[in-house]
């Protein structure tokens, strides 16, 4: 192989130019700047963006809101990763990983943060007794799936997507590598699907919220544009599931929240009610 990497005995932080990551990861943790969090009026602050994993937790919310939770009512500020707002002390004070999203129970004489995307979902199914079932082989079930989506998905996002769609320069190795992983992960599900209606079982569950924004739009082509890459209409199982998770009224409202221009040509910052989402799904916002 020409031109093959040779590491230094001891890594050194390569020069800012080699993609728009490297001028705004770091091997170092902690606040890079003071900025203090905005707060809304709800007992839920939501701090994140619309990637995959903000998209789990806005879901949830919405689908809990559609429960009729009104605990679950929530204001959603914008985290820009791109412009290292996940650095900021306020950020850093809720989640210290620096990684959205993060969430601020206030609803507590004193606020509970929680941080890391599957532990929000589990943790808001918990504290509303929704969308997790409480018979212990269905619970487990689905706490299965939504773990195995936890260990999953940064072979999709960080191993398959980076390096086929956002890496400075095209690897093969690296290419092929994840692309096997992402068809395995893809095969799994499809087998799963094929004998039960949703992920976790035969009751739509916080599994399927948790892995649809990952999955499932990875198939409908709207991740990576590597639909026919992938050949996913192949996954006929998972091709299902992902239609019928999409035409959630839940799941159209949450998934716009917190989505930049860049993303989407619209999204929501602030959310005070089902209305400001349904206005701007319906083109009036």
């Amino acid at each position: 192989m020409s031109h093959e990497y040779l590491p230094p005995k001891v890594w050194q932080l390569p020069p800012a130019d080699e993609g728009k990551w490297s001028q705004i990861n770091r091997p170092v943790s902690g606040a890079t700047h003071e900025k203090v969090l905005p707060k809304g009026e709800h007992p839920l602050q939501l701090y994140s963006l619309g990637t995959p994993n903000g998209q789990k937790v806005t879901i949830m919310l919405e689908e809990l809101l559609a429960l009729g939770e009104r605990g679950a009512e929530y204001d959603a500020h914008l985290i820009n990763i791109g412009e290292g707002d996940q650095f900021s002390s306020g950020f850093v004070a809720v989640n210290p990983n620096s990684k959205i999203p993060a969430l601020l129970d206030c609803s507590h004489d004193a606020p509970q943060r929680i941080f890391e995307s599957g532990h929000i979902l589990l943790y808001l199914a918990e504290k509303f007794g929704r969308l997790l079932p409480k018979e212990i082989a269905a619970r487990t079930e689905v706490l299965n799936w939504l773990f195995w989506l936890q260990g999953s998905a940064p072979y999709l996002g960080g191993g398959f997507g980076h390096f086929y769609a956002y890496a400075p320069v095209k690897i093969e190795y690296a290419i092929n590598r994840f692309t096997m992983e992402a068809k395995r992960q893809l095969d799994v599900l499809d087998k799963q699907l094929a004998q039960h209606a949703y992920i976790g079982g035969n009751e739509y569950s916080i599994a399927d919220i948790a892995i649809w924004p990952w999955y499932g739009c990875l198939v409908l082509g709207e991740t990576y544009d590597a639909a026919e890459f992938l050949d996913t209409d192949s996954y006929v199982h998972v091709q299902r599931w992902a239609k019928d998770i999409a035409a959630r009224p839940a799941v159209q409202r949450g998934r716009i929240v917190n989505r930049t221009s860049a993303q989407a040509g619209l999204g929501v910052s602030e959310r005070h009610s089902a209305a400001d989402i349904d206005a701007v799904l319906n083109g009036k916002g």
